[in-house]
């Protein structure tokens, strides 16, 4: 009887980004706080993508770049902002004043976004929550409506319900710490919405710190948040969420997020940057180089080791 091989994913960036995304898709950039998946939005800058369509629950800095770089005319979000330290001046001058043009910014909740994702993932027509009661959201999103529940409300009446929509993107790309090379992908830290995200999508690129052998997986497959069934690309990329970190990897350059604001509240200085960090590397590994071995070390983590478990075996 023969022996199933696991199919092995693994490819360049520049590869992947070239197979998934095209010109016009929607294109999920997930991870939240941690493990945002820069370099990917960094490769799609360079391949001159167009007309895209964005769903990120936190737009932040790499949308950005993106929205500078004129990559995006649609984002979906439900938080925009410079984590904390400060704003994002590009977008701020697509939805304040339309410069260069305007940018369809359809608006939810935290919660709505997930909603959205879950229904997504499931293939449902939409996701009912109670959370948009007394919001003015629905005001400035038609996406948001009411439906009448088939089942009585906590009063027994009648009970008029907000539902989202389903987001399907054409691809979903996140970062996650290790895979091995059929996808089998483990995160840990903050998990955010990564799996539902990689689910509701048509397909998903999966960009890692590190490839382990399929032993490593195995021992620990409780961290195993995407697994291989729904990857259709594997790229390694080592500090691929810089200037986010990756949980156990590396820490956040908290003085880049503080930088940022200055560099896009000027839009020559803005194009400057692009011009020499994205379009001036030829992928993420030259990026890394360029910042140099002593940058990384400030950015060094120490040991947190998580003790091992017992999952017992058959004798």
């Amino acid at each position: 009887m023969a022996v199933e091989t696991a199919t092995d994913k693994t490819m360049t960036m520049r590869e992947a980004v070239g197979a998934y995304v095209r010109d016009g898709d929607t294109v999920s950039l997930e991870g939240f706080t941690h493990l945002i998946p820069t370099a990917a939005g960094h490769e799609i800058i360079r391949q001159g993508r167009r007309g895209l369509t964005v769903v990120r629950m936190t737009a932040d800095i790499v949308v950005d770049q993106m929205l500078a770089a004129g990559c995006v005319s649609r984002l979906v979000s439900s938080f925009v902002g410079n984590s904390s330290a400060g704003s994002l001046g590009e977008l701020r001058r697509r939805v304040e004043r339309a410069d260069p043009e305007p940018l369809a910014f359809e608006e939810y909740s935290h919660y709505g976004m997930i909603c959205r994702y879950i229904a997504g993932a499931q293939r449902l027509p939409f996701y009912p929550l109670r959370s948009y009661g007394g919001s003015d959201l629905p005001g400035v999103n038609p996406a948001m409506r009411k439906v009448t529940s088939p089942y009585p409300g906590p009063d027994g009446e009648s009970e008029q319900i907000y539902v989202v929509p389903p987001v399907n993107p054409d691809v979903t790309i996140v970062h996650a710490q290790r895979a091995d090379r059929s996808g089998n992908t483990q995160v840990w830290g903050l998990t955010g919405v990564q799996a539902e995200a990689v689910y509701a999508a048509r397909k998903a690129v999966v960009v890692v710190e590190e490839i382990v052998e399929d032993e490593v997986v195995r021992s620990d497959p409780n961290r195993t948040l995407i697994p291989a069934h729904a990857v259709d690309a594997v790229v390694v990329c080592p500090r691929g969420a810089h200037p986010s970190f990756a949980q156990g990897y590396y820490d956040r350059d908290n003085a880049f997020y503080r930088a940022w604001a200055g560099i896009s509240k000027d839009k020559e200085r803005l194009t400057a940057w692009l011009a020499e960090w994205v379009h001036g590397t030829r992928d993420h590994a030259e990026y890394v180089a360029k910042l140099g071995e002593e940058f990384w070390d400030g950015l060094a983590v120490g040991e947190a080791m998580s003790l091992p478990v017992n999952y017992g075996r058959r004798l």
